[in-house]
Parts: C-alpha cells; structure tokens; sequence
C-alpha cells in the first residue's frame, strides 16, 4: 500500500481524497467546512478525523501529500492590458491558465477612478500588459505611472512590450512596489505567449499567497508548496487528454465544473476551422483553455442566474424534473434568496435538489456558450462567407463533468447535455457528439495534483473511477 493524500482548501469546504498509487485505486474521501477566517486546520483537522472513520486510513503511513487552494477568493487578480481584444485578451488569458479568478479587466490608459476601483479589489496580483515588442510603449508606462502613485501593495507582473520592460519595472520599483517581469503574453499580432507569465505568477502565489491567506500551517502539513485548485483542475484536464507515458489519454475534451462560487470551464483541443472556407478572426486560441465565471456560481450567484433563466421558464425547468412542484407551494423568488445567503447550503429533499439541477444546467449552458468559439454568416465584397471566432468544440470527443452538483445532484446527467451543442444556438461551436462522463468521486482536482509528479498512476486512477453517463439527446 502507497497511500497519498489530496488536500483541496475549497472556499466552503475542505476536501481529502486518499489513494493508494500502488493499487491505483481510492481509499476513501472526506471533507469539512473551510475555517480560513480562524485558522485552516481546525478543518482539516476535522476532515481528517472523518476520513479515517470512513476508510480506516492510517495517518501515520501516509507517504505523500498534496494541496491545492480557492480559499479566501482563491488567487485572484486584475489584468491591465492595451487593446480589449488584443494585449487585454492575452493578459486574461495567462491569468485564467495560471489558475486564476480574473476580478477585473483594463483596456487602454487607466485613470484615478480605475485606480481606486483596483484598490478597492484587493487582488493578490497584478499582471500589467501593453503593446506588441516594438509597438505601442505610451500606454503601458503611464499605466505604470498611476499604479506606482496608488495604495496597491500586491505584486505587479509586467508582461508587455519588451522595449519599455525596464522602465515600467524602474517606475514601479522607485515607489516601493514589488515588482516582477516576464515575456511579453502578445509580442505579435499572431502570437500568444502566456506560458511565461503563468509561471512566474505560480511562484508568485506560492512566494506570497499562500501567507496571505493563511495557508502556512497547510503548507507545513502538506511539506510542499500549495497551488491554485483552478490550476489542478486544468492539469486533470490535460493528462486525461494526452495520456502520459505510455498510458493513453482519452483524447480532446470538455470539463464542466460547477461550483457554489463559478462555474470553470476547461477544454483540451488543437484549434480548428469549422470548414475549409471559413475565415478566422480575432487572436489564436490555445490547445489548454480555461474560463471562468464569476457571475455563474449556483450559490453566490444563484440569483444572476436566475434572472438570466427568468421566473417562468425557472419554473417550467423545474416542472420537468420535479412534476408536482404546483402543489408543494414552492416559491422560487424566496428559494433563490435563500440560497444566496446562506450559501453553504446543501439540499436534502427532492425539490431542492430538482432546482439546483435547474440553476446548474443554466450555469453550464451559458458558461460554455460562453467558452466556446462562435460561426456566423456575414457578407463581403466576395459574397456570403462563414466568419468565426473563438474556439471550434464541435468534434471534442469528451466531455466530463464535475463539482458537488456531480456528486450529490439529482440525474446529473442532465447537467452535461446541457452543455452540448443545441440547434437553438446553432452559431455555438458546442460539442456535437462527445462521450460523456462524471466525476462521482469529486477526484479531478487529486489527479491534477498527482500529475507532476505520478502522472501514470493519477491518469489510470482517473480513467478507472471516471462514470459514462449516458445521455438521450
């Protein structure tokens, strides 16, 4: 027996998964409320003490720890570039692949008021952009100029024009910021390089974050370095996908994962063309691709949710899973409320568990709409051409879901099919026709972790507890 353990600091609860990579098997699973406002290992203390009644682990043989983290926020932070759907674009996207929750985006010369909207969001980085190398240096080092003069004491991540590099670093340093620089994420109009970026702000939030969070005594537990979860997340993502020497991958994927706070989406897949003759705007997609949406979470934001699905098409969901909702009196305005409010919340009786499948499925319906690249007809001087932009998922072979609803919900299966692609949105580059699986055991999080270092074993456990889900479409 090799037994492990995998620790995720969640922003509600604290979560173990144990198994043994000899027998590439799980031992068992536990979790507890998340205490970060006191001290985080009252919780994992808990979670531990549960883990051991379930699955009579022995603590004292464990031979290996790992730890990811959303707690407290998770890693969270603004992004300034130039152009919106340019250096903008590229700076959100290190950001998200780092494993980040994007508070805030800036285009453009910020002002005071931005300034102080920054302040006030209490991020944990800034990744400061601006200008392809040779291009635009203006913008950047006035942006550079307001920030050094601000009450920000986060640390700054330049990654913009390479020929104002230095002295946006000088500016910022002579004002007593800590200051970091990197590659610039888009040093041509056809290049994105954010994979520099992502690093430094992984050692960043492993230098840094993890104190400010008071994750210290967890990383002293764990004897190791605690990453973002989101992170994890997208690791699991590409190892199922790729497959790790010798073991093969399932192939190119989706991963849906709703939570309490976002839904995230990951997806694994080479950029393609919907046909031959379509033409391709806007910048190049990566083959690892990760959103998040802040405004999607089934807890927090169950009532933006709601208000995007509205009442009455609230409740014709609802009667579709649960026909006899008419005569339980349900209101769904004071559910919905409830939920926002006390958002740990988990539902025992059916209804409930009907209308978080129906808050669930509108989070993943629009979370990937949103993710995926889109087709539309437009006319030029040459005629009707197809123009897309974004992501192609038509063909991805695989999609998986995960996150509590997964694990606890009612037919979570249907949360998947929502995802998929619909003819009521046909401009949606949606999967068509994908297997369909999901995460029952909440592992994808411990497969990432288990990836760096034993990916055979985390990729053999994934593709062993991973359940088909079938779906009628």
């Amino acid at each position: 027996m090799s037994v492990y353990l995998l620790v995720d600091f969640g922003s509600t609860y604290t979560k173990i998964l144990a198994v043994d990579l000899a027998e590439e098997t799980i031992l068992g699973r536990a979790q507890s409320p998340t205490t970060i406002e006191t001290d985080v290992t009252i919780g994992l203390n808990e979670a531990l003490v549960e883990l051991v009644d379930v699955c009579g682990v022995d603590l004292d043989r464990v031979e290996g720890k790992y730890a990811s983290s959303s707690a407290a926020g998770g890693l969270k932070m603004v992004a300034i570039g130039l152009v919106p759907e340019l250096t903008l674009e590229a700076a959100r996207r290190a950001c998200l692949g780092a494993g980040a929750k994007l508070v805030s985006g800036y285009g453009f010369e910020i002002d005071k008021e931005i300034v102080e909207a920054i302040e006030a969001a209490r991020c944990d980085i800034i990744l400061l952009c601006g200008g392809t190398d040779g291009g635009d240096k203006k913008t950047i080092t006035h942006n550079a100029r307001m920030l050094a003069h601000s009450a920000v004491d986060c640390p700054i991540l330049v990654a913009g024009n390479r020929a104002a590099t230095d002295t946006v670093k000088e500016v910022l340093e002579k004002h007593g910021k800590k200051v970091y620089k990197a590659g610039n994420v888009l040093p041509s109009l056809e290049t994105v390089e954010v994979e520099p970026a992502q690093e430094l702000i992984r050692e960043i939030f492993i230098a840094h974050i993890t104190h400010a969070k008071g994750l210290d005594k967890a990383a002293g537990f764990v004897g190791g370095p605690i990453i973002p979860t989101p992170r994890a997340s997208l690791q699991a993502a590409a190892l199922l996908a790729d497959g790790a020497e010798g073991e093969q991958g399932i192939g190119s994927l989706l991963v849906v994962e709703v939570g309490g706070a976002t839904t995230n989406i990951h997806s694994v897949m080479e950029q393609s063309l919907v046909t031959p003759q379509t033409v391709l705007r806007g910048l190049p997609e990566s083959r690892v691709k990760r959103t998040v949406e802040g405004d999607l979470g089934i807890r927090y934001n169950a009532p933006t949710i709601y208000g995007f699905v509205g009442k009455e098409s609230f409740l014709q969901r609802l009667r579709e899973l649960y026909p006899a909702v008419d005569e339980q009196g349900f209101d769904p305005d004071a559910h919905i409320d409830y939920l926002s409010k006390n958002v740990g919340h988990t539902p025992t009786v059916e209804l409930e568990l009907a209308a978080d499948i129906v808050l669930a499925r509108s989070a993943a319906s629009i979370a990937v709409e949103r993710h995926a690249g889109t087709v539309k007809q437009e006319f030029s001087v040459m005629g009707e051409i197809l123009v897309q932009r974004g992501k192609n998922l038509l063909d991805a072979e695989n999609v998986i879901g995960t996150g509590g609803i997964f694990r606890y919900g009612l037919h979570p299966e249907t949360v998947l099919q929502a995802a998929l692609f619909s003819p009521e949105t046909p401009w949606s580059l949606r999967p068509r026709a994908p297997k369909t699986f999901i995460d029952r055991d909440y592992m994808l999080y411990g497969i990432g972790l288990l990836a760096t270092n034993h990916p055979v074993q985390a990729l053999r456990i994934a593709k062993r507890y991973l359940k088909p889900s079938e779906i009628n479409s």
